[in-house]
């Protein structure tokens, strides 16, 4: 066999960061970036507003729940909206209707007349803005880089969202610390704007426009028979659905983790959040090397561990065991999800992906309803180390039953 000479390699770093030579991406994750460490601010303070309004466990979960709530009742049609409006002009009101509900937060706490019924009216408006943003912005990466260069976008912004939860959680302990609650939120209100600004800067002429879905009846029914009948669809979409509810309420339990098992402050709920964000940042950036394909065998193996992770810290005798722990449990809580994430949109049929992903987004971030306020109620009465145990023993027991599946099905009919 003839040799050749070898192609060369392009630079890995000049590749990692391809997307950055649009400037219309460069302004969006320079203003994601900006508002993601004002919004990690605002994610500690939220938690120990309500604590100290409250002292109650419960109070924490059920406002985690009334967050997540409109995603769960109004998110398939936030992808209908995705697909019929401009994205760039919707995506400039949720910002400017974020920043105006956590102002009016700041100032109900900055004047003390804050009662714990305020926090939760403001989380549930923040979920409805919420519900129309997420859809919005992922089906804006494609206007802004092109096909070619979407999967590098979404990488880059997953990773700049998981960086972003390094730094806000550290500022918000030092912030909150110094200075009180009130200002966290001042904050976070602030970043938003950021946001907007890289919006109404972008050269819309080197947007990748595209036709608006008419209007049609039945698109959302559609959508969840599609998935329902779909077996390669169903699997992964059940064994999500399973994981997200059971073990994906760390907003509730490290707080009381933090405070409760080993009294600490919100420094010390600052640096878990830090040492999770970590891992996390770490978990986006090796799975954005990896080889893009659907893979249910890989997502039930990754919530095998998401269990074990859950599991150990659950156990961890001390506060320094417990920072051991979180780098790892950060870095598989978000390989999880963006394992599923791609497993289907590679499987789902192109005229089908809007509305499945869009049913994702429910079972994902909508899950926090269901879970937020069951996990709120074993920490406060049974504490945050029986939540999390029994939150991982139920993904163990999810994973386990997904893989015995698979066993039993060909290859090919998952694939």
């Amino acid at each position: 066999m003839a040799e050749t000479d070898p192609v060369p390699a392009r630079p890995a770093f000049r590749e990692t960061f391809r997307s950055l030579r649009v400037r219309n991406f460069r302004l969006f994750i320079f203003g994601m970036l900006v508002s993601g460490v004002g919004s990690w601010i605002g994610f500690v303070a939220a938690p120990l507003l309500v604590l100290q309004l409250t002292h109650s466990g419960v109070m924490l979960g059920l406002d985690a729940a009334l967050g997540t709530l409109p995603v769960l009742v109004f998110g398939a049609w936030g992808g209908l909206i995705a697909d019929r409006f401009d994205n760039r002009l919707a995506q400039i009101w949720t910002q400017v209707a974020y920043c105006v509900l956590t102002l009016v937060l700041w100032s109900l706490v900055v004047t003390g007349i804050v009662e714990v019924w305020m926090v939760f009216v403001i989380s549930f408006l923040l979920g409805v803005a919420f519900a129309v943003d997420m859809p919005v912005r992922q089906s804006f990466y494609l206007e802004m880089v092109g096909p070619e260069d979407l999967t590098n976008a979404m990488s880059l912004n997953t990773a700049t969202f998981t960086g972003a939860r390094i730094i806000g959680p550290v500022v918000a302990g030092v912030l909150i610390g110094v200075w009180g609650i009130a200002p966290a939120f001042l904050v976070d209100a602030v970043s938003y704007l950021a946001v907007v600004a890289a919006l109404v800067a972008m050269r819309t002429s080197e947007l990748h426009k595209r036709e608006r879905v008419p209007r049609a009846r039945g698109q959302v029914r559609e959508g969840l028979r599609y998935v329902a009948k779909t077996r390669t669809l169903r699997v992964p979409m059940l064994l999500m659905a399973v994981v997200f509810v059971a073990g994906y309420n760390f907003s509730v339990l490290l707080p009381l983790l933090a405070t409760d098992t080993f009294g600490g402050t919100a420094a010390t709920f600052g640096r878990m959040l830090a040492l999770f964000g970590v891992g996390s940042l770490t978990g986006a950036l090796v799975m954005a090397g990896r080889t893009s394909r659907a893979d249910v065998p890989r997502m039930a193996w990754l919530a095998l561990v998401v269990g074990v992770l859950s599991i150990l810290l659950a156990v961890a005798p001390v506060l320094p065991a417990a920072w051991a722990l979180l780098p790892f449990l950060g870095a598989a809580y978000i390989a999880f999800p963006v394992a599923g994430n791609s497993t289907l949109q590679l499987t789902a049929a192109d005229e089908m992906r809007g509305r499945v992903m869009s049913i994702y987004t429910v079972v994902f971030i909508g899950s926090t309803p269901i879970g937020g306020p069951i996990a709120g109620w074993v920490g406060e009465h049974l504490g945050p180390r029986v939540g999390l145990a029994g939150g991982g023993a139920i993904a163990m027991l999810a994973a386990a039953v997904a893989l015995l599946a698979l066993r039993r099905t060909p290859a090919a009919s998952i694939q």
